[in-house]
Parts: C-alpha cells; structure tokens; sequence
C-alpha cells in the first residue's frame, strides 16, 4: 500500500491537472489549447529524466532516504507552483516538480526488486499498481473539485500536503531494503557500464520499448483528453467521472492480473492483452474515422483496450526487471528513463496532432500497439506465448 501510494504522487502531479488546463491557460495568457498540454509534458520529462539520478544515487545511499529527498524536492516545488507569474515560469517549476517525483517511480521499483522476483513480483506489481490506479480515478475529481472552490493555485497546495503526508508515513513505516554489503558506489565507468548492461539485456530491452510505445499511447490520450470532452463530446462537466472511469478499467485489469499470473504466466497472458489492445483500437478507429463516434462508444471501446493495458504493462515491467538483480536500481533508473522520456514525446506528438475528433489517438494506438507486438517478437526471438522462465541475473557492475 505504501509503495502504491508513493508511486500515486506522480500520477497526482498528472492527472489532477487536466480539469484545470483551461483556468490556468486562461490566468496566464495562453490562448492556444494545444500548447496548455505543454503544462503536462514538461512534469512528464523531468520526471522521466532525473530517474538516472536517482536510480545510481538509490543504490549508493539506500532506497528509503533517496526516497524521502525525492518526495521532499516535489513537496518544495508544489509550493512554487502556485506563485507562477507567467507560464514559462510555471513550465519551469512543472519540471522541477517531476525531477523529485521521479524518485517515487524508480526508487519503489528498486525496493519491489529488492523483495521479490519472478511470478510474486508480478503479482506485487500488478497489487501496487491497482491501488496505483486509484490516481487517475480520483485526481481529476480532486482538481476539479479545488477549481470549484478557489483558483488553481491552491491545487498545489494540496499536492504539497499530499506529498508531506507521505513523507512522514515513509519515514514511520517504511525500511531499508537494500543490504548494506550491496550498496554500490557512485563511479563512473562502473555506472556507465551498469548502464550499458542493463541496455544491452535483450530480453530486457524489448520489453521496454514495448511498454514505451503503449504508454505513449496512453500519454497522447491523456493529453488530449480534456479537449475531447469539451470539445469534441462537448461534455466538459461529466469529464473527471468518465476519464476516471476509464482509469478504473485500467485498476481493475490489474486486479485480475495479479490473480491470473500465477497461474497462466506473464507472458501468455500479457502477450494475448496487447494482441487485444490492438485489435480493440482498430475497430475503435474504424468507427472514429466513419463519423460513428459518440461518447458512449469510446468510453466502451477505449476502456476495453485500457482493460488491455492494465493486463500487459505490469507485466512487461517485470520481464523487464527480472534479469537485473545487482543493479536493480540502475536498471530501474534506466528503464525508467526510456520509458518515460519516450512516451512523453509520443504522447506530446499524438497531443499536437488533436484535430477536434479522437482519429489521432485511436491511430496512435494502433500504430504503436502493433510497433510494440514487434518488439516484443524481438525480445522473444519470434515466439509468443511461452511458458515464463526464470532468467539468470546479470552479474554485478562493480565485478
């Protein structure tokens, strides 16, 4: 519950903004919708970036203090938000803001790492990421509710309470996890060279890019998702319920995941979900693009293949930590980085693309979910399906 929680922060600095994208672009001079999306990319690369900071700096000084400086540098910056003279500055401290909710993306997966492995953590994943999801659920209901009451800028003032809440529940509840005789110290070419690993790691790898290319989709839609309700379904006020109910097909797929894994495997089962996310996508485009669309049908459709989401993308994170043992906090870093950094540009290109109708993102989704089923082919030498095996972990960087 603790590491889902944490792990909800970063998700809260996304999702709770989307209902105030209009207020905020309209306190502050921009005039473009398009461009208010900036507001959500520049947290998402910041966040994706400092994961190779806090990844190497998780395995030197242990997961829980990395962790509480993380949550600290989000808490600080929350509170600088919400004294943005201009948007250029808001963009800025947005960055910043991501920089230390990086450290709850990392660090919780190095700390699942440290604890578990195979099929168990899978399904810890798929638990944690259950409750994870209750973010997207609750986040756009939160800011919509803050807008309602007072302006935007108290919206990160609760961000900042909400981080300082889990500042002080880390620090009662949660323990070291990383062995003192596996602390690894901050040397560059041994990093470079954990770095270079964890890259080279096929298996690992595909499984990345993989996520990367879904997740992107995801961004894109999250994104736009604002202007498709108000715009397109010109249903503004009914947005934080129906996007949070797309999110909770997402939480849902999760929960089956983590009953489903230990007896049907990460990989037939994740496998199958991102067949079906692409053939879910294709039908929903077909419909896009046949001027058949209505909200009813894309809330359906969409939260089908987000249902396909939740199944595959737990796992997938897990067949790509699973071979990282000794460096499970660069790996975790690493990956982390080029699966954020990665998506965040997609999704910023499917954003930009917003034509008033939802083509873009169900093009994106299908482009991107067939581009990852190729990577994933790769990762797997051409196979699907297969029975989960239990990789050797890679030998420590340092040796």
């Amino acid at each position: 519950m603790l590491i889902a929680a944490v792990q909800s922060l970063g998700a809260f600095g996304i999702d709770a903004m989307l209902p105030n994208l209009p207020a905020i672009g309209e306190s502050l001079g921009v005039t473009d919708e398009n461009r208010r999306q900036l507001i959500i990319s520049s947290y998402l690369l910041g966040l994706g970036g400092a994961q190779l900071v806090f990844g190497p700096l998780a395995d030197r000084f242990g997961r829980r203090s990395v962790l509480l400086a993380g949550m600290s540098l989000y808490l600080g910056f929350s509170l600088l938000a919400a004294f943005s003279p201009s948007f250029e500055f808001l963009l800025a401290v947005r960055a910043l803001q991501g920089v230390g909710a990086a450290a709850t993306q990392s660090v919780p997966m190095s700390i699942v790492r440290d604890r578990y492995q195979g099929r168990e953590m899978a399904r810890v994943i798929s638990l944690s990421s259950m409750v994870f999801m209750a973010a997207p659920i609750v986040a756009p209901s939160l800011g919509q509710l803050v807008l309602m009451l007072a302006p935007w800028p108290w919206l990160f003032g609760v961000l900042a309470v909400i981080s300082l809440s889990l500042i002080v529940w880390t620090l009662l509840r949660l323990p070291e996890t990383l062995h003192p005789e596996d602390r690894a110290p901050i040397r560059p070419r041994a990093m470079a060279a954990a770095f270079v690993m964890a890259a080279r790691e096929r298996n690992a790898m595909g499984y990345v890019v993989g996520q990367t290319l879904v997740f992107g989709s995801l961004l894109g839609f999250i994104n736009s998702s604002q202007q498709i309700f108000a715009d397109t379904f010109d249903a503004a006020d009914v947005f934080p319920l129906v996007f949070g109910l797309c999110a909770a097909f997402i939480a849902a797929a999760s929960l089956l995941n983590a009953r489903l894994v230990m007896q049907i495997g990460m990989r037939r089962l994740s496998h199958w979900a991102l067949i079906g996310f692409i053939v879910i996508s294709a039908v929903h485009l077909a419909v896009a693009v046949s001027d058949q669309e209505t909200l009813v049908i894309f809330t359906a459709l969409h939260g089908a293949a987000l249902f396909c989401f939740g199944l595959s993308m737990g796992n997938f994170g897990a067949m790509a930590m699973e071979p990282m043992g000794h460096i499970a906090g660069v790996a975790a870093a690493f990956q982390g980085f080029v699966r954020m950094v990665g998506a965040t540009l997609i999704g910023f290109v499917i954003g930009q693309w917003f034509d008033g109708t939802v083509v873009p993102i169900e093009a994106g989704c299908v482009v991107l979910g067939g581009l990852a089923l190729g990577a994933v082919l790769w990762a797997e030498r051409g196979r699907l399906f297969q029975l989960d095996e239990e990789p050797a972990a890679l030998p420590c960087a340092a040796e």
